[in-house]
Order: structure tokens, then sequence, then C-alpha cells
């Protein structure tokens, strides 16, 4: 299973150093910049899908995202 940790900068020096001396953890590494920018566009991707599930955003059709070309 892979979990992501939300640590700040300040802190992950010494959460990686103690995830790393645990036995069960295979791998601890933090995000390069450009997985990170991926990571956060996704998770606002998706948060704005599950508003528009509950009718409180309307999303452009794709005939709307074409015509702005």
């Amino acid at each position: 299973m892979k979990v992501i940790i939300d640590i700040s900068d300040n802190d992950s020096e010494f959460a990686l150093r103690v995830l790393k001396s645990l036995s069960f953890v295979k791998g601890a590494k933090p995000l390069s910049k450009g997985v990170k920018e991926l990571w956060d566009d996704l998770n606002a991707a998706a948060e704005e899908v599950r508003l528009h599930k509950k009718g409180k955003l309307k999303l452009k059709t794709a005939q709307e995202l074409l015509d702005e070309l």
C-alpha cells in the first residue's frame, strides 16, 4: 500500500529519518516538485468533480471548452 503524508518542510528531514527506521516501511522519499504540482492539480480536479456531483458547481461542457480554443 502506498500512503502520502503531508509534512511541513521544517519537520520533513526528521520525519523521513523516522519513517526509514521503521522495518515495515519499504521506501520513504519526498515527491519531486513536478510530481507534487501534478498531485495538487489532480486533487483540485477531483474536488471540482465532487462539488459538481453535489450540485454545488457547474462545470463547462466539452463544447464550451472547445469554443474557448
